[in-house]
C-alpha cells in the first residue's frame, strides 16, 4: 500500500488523534499543515477509497484501517527495494555514512541487530 506525501501527512494526524471527526481533521490540518477544508476532505476521500481509513457516523468519525507500524514497514521495504536493490546492508551503510552517533545510539543499534 503506497501512501503519497499528502496521504501520509493526513494519516499522521489520524493516528495521533483517532477516532477523529472529519471536521476536526480539517481544523488540525489547517493549523499543522496549512491545508484548506477542501484539500483535507479530498485526501480523506482518497484514503477511504484505498481502504486506509473508515469514516462513519455520527459526525463522520475517521479511524485508521492501516496501523502506523505496518505503513512504516511497507515504506521502508519499498525504499530498500527501490533505492538499494533490496540490500539492507547497502541501506544501513548509506544511513550511517557521515552520521555522528553517540555511544548510546551505537549500543542500541548493536542490540537491535543482535536481536535479529
Amino acid at each position: 500500500m503506497k501512501l503519497y506525501d499528502s496521504e501520509w501527512k493526513l494519516m499522521e494526524v489520524v493516528w495521533a488523534n483517532e477516532p477523529i471527526s472529519a471536521k476536526q481533521l480539517s481544523v488540525l490540518t489547517s493549523a499543522q499543515i496549512g491545508w484548506n477544508k477542501n484539500t483535507t476532505y479530498t485526501v480523506i476521500k482518497k484514503l477511504i477509497e484505498k481502504d486506509v481509513i473508515a469514516r462513519g457516523e455520527p459526525n463522520f468519525m475517521c479511524t485508521s484501517l492501516l496501523k502506523k507500524e505496518d505503513a512504516v514497514k511497507a515504506e521502508t521495504s519499498s525504499l530498500i527495494e527501490r533505492v538499494f536493490a533490496g540490500s539492507r546492508k547497502a541501506f544501513f551503510a548509506a544511513f550511517l555514512e557521515g552520521e555522528e552517533l553517540s555511544e548510546e545510539e551505537i549500543a542500541e543499534l548493536k542490540a537491535m541487530i543482535e536481536k535479529k
